[in-house]
């Protein structure tokens, strides 16, 4: 997300939503889409989300995580120095996916509706209002397919049956084709409220979630070739990873094996060190104070098992980045990039 304070007052929400969508996407999200001879050419465009992710756990910005596909975009496109997140899934979700304050979309907090004497105060809903306009509604009336692949965790996953209220899903607020979760987290081999449209979706045998978004993301680009060739496409691909619980496969955790038994206060000078040297940081930059919750790494318990799980919290950043990359390649294989 942008800082909104660059903006003048003048800056309109309708300007938000497009200025976010563009910012947000991917900068190989920008070839023109294939449209009819004569009309003007508008960009395909990709907007991507990693969740609950340090900006400098990646390449590009400081980090020793191996992220190819993601650096070399940046390499070719545009990194900010400066902006804002709402440090929780939900809000900052609300926040890109409409253009406004969390709290403006209804989405203040997390997912369970606030009350002061007895009425619920709008702004803490914990469910996307109907005040508010998605980018995909927005995208769509402007003659977009509109595709999403992942998390979408705005509006309460709960009932089943027809008990459910799908109001606020995804093919309700703007997309044509959908898949991924409603619900916040859960098991990447068997993620909860999985969902393929508006239906429940079996996950089946060596099931991966962050594999099965970048996949059918690559899916929907190619049927939307296929079946709205002349209009341009816009994908929200977003990922859960690597949100907690910390689940990768066994062979992509072995390539961090011993990396960050160094622990975190070492890491952390390694990486201000890199983002001083790549310009992402200032050279006068000092480092930040250490989280109080958390002890220096010399004191620290189970180290073994801390380290452990950064490894297997670097093993599903890379994850991610190597299914950006099937993306990218479907998308070039079809030559429209």
């Amino acid at each position: 997300m942008c800082p909104m304070s660059q903006f003048g007052s003048s800056f309109s929400r309708r300007d938000l939503l497009r200025m976010g969508a563009a910012a947000s996407a991917l900068p190989w999200a920008c070839s023109p889409g294939s449209q009819t001879k004569g009309a003007a050419k508008r960009p395909n465009i990709i907007v991507t989300m990693a969740d609950d992710m340090g900006f400098s756990d990646i390449g590009c910005y400081g980090g020793e995580i191996n992220t190819p596909v993601l650096d070399s975009l940046a390499a070719n496109g545009l990194r900010f120095r400066s902006f804002y997140n709402y440090a929780r899934c939900c809000p900052t979700r609300a926040a890109l996916v409409t253009g406004l304050y969390p709290h403006q979309a209804g989405v203040g907090h997390m997912m369970s509706e606030f009350r002061k004497d007895g009425e619920p105060i709008p702004s803490y809903m914990g469910n996307l209002n109907k005040s508010c306009v998605t980018f995909a509604e927005v995208m769509r009336s402007a003659g977009y397919t509109t595709l999403m692949s992942g998390k979408w965790h705005v509006t309460p996953a709960e009932g089943s049956g027809a008990k459910v209220d799908r109001s606020n899903w995804p093919m309700q607020r703007g997309f044509d084709k959908f898949f991924g979760t409603i619900h916040g987290a859960g098991s990447f081999y068997d993620p909860v409220s999985l969902t393929r449209g508006n239906d429940p979706e079996d996950p089946g045998p060596d099931f991966y979630y962050t594999t099965a978004i970048g996949e059918n993301a690559s899916q929907f680009i190619g049927e939307a070739l296929d079946e709205s060739p002349d209009s341009p496409f816009f994908l929200y691909m977003s990922f859960t990873s690597p949100h907690w619980p910390l689940h990768a496969p066994e062979e992509a955790i072995a390539k961090y094996k011993g990396r960050y038994d160094m622990g975190w206060d070492a890491l952390r000078e390694e990486r201000l060190q890199r983002m001083r040297e790549m310009g992402v940081v200032d050279e006068t930059a000092g480092m930040s104070d250490r989280d109080p919750s958390q002890l220096p790494w010399d004191q620290a318990p189970d180290k073994e098992w801390q380290a452990r799980r950064m490894e297997v919290y670097a093993a599903q950043v890379e994850l991610m980045d190597a299914l950006i990359a099937t993306v990218v390649d479907s998308w070039r294989a079809r030559g429209v990039m």
